[in-house]
């Protein structure tokens, strides 16, 4: 289904837009930017690419764990969100390198999905 099908996806896009400007203002303030690649409500998917300084940016992979946690938790109708950088380092189905944080050794298993918190 397209973002422009319904009124009800142009509410839905609207939220999304307003969850990542009320965020998310360190990516825009950091030379990033976040947009919207796609919505399907039936299946309760949103893309999100992140752009600009995002793209070479060491913390987008914590940026980008953040934005697939806490969507789903504001958002009801968001199950999955699909959010990459288009540098290949936040790939939606897992591709790309998987980022490492302080602390943590080769091969640990993590208990939790949600990830680390981003630094902001």
């Amino acid at each position: 289904m397209s973002t422009d099908a319904t009124g009800g996806d142009d509410d839905l896009k609207e939220r999304v837009t307003n969850f990542l400007r009320r965020n998310f203002p360190q990516i825009q303030m950091h030379g990033g930017s976040a947009a919207i690649q796609h919505i399907d409500r039936e299946k309760g998917e949103v893309t999100v690419m992140l752009g600009g300084a995002c793209s070479g940016c060491g913390i987008s992979p914590m940026t980008i764990q953040a934005i697939k946690s806490r969507m789903v938790k504001e958002i009801p109708e968001i199950e999955t969100v699909h959010a990459e950088t288009g540098m290949g380092g936040g790939g939606h189905d897992g591709g790309g390198m998987s980022p490492s944080f302080p602390g943590e050794t080769e091969g640990e298993e993590r208990d939790s999905d949600e990830g680390p918190q981003a630094p902001f």
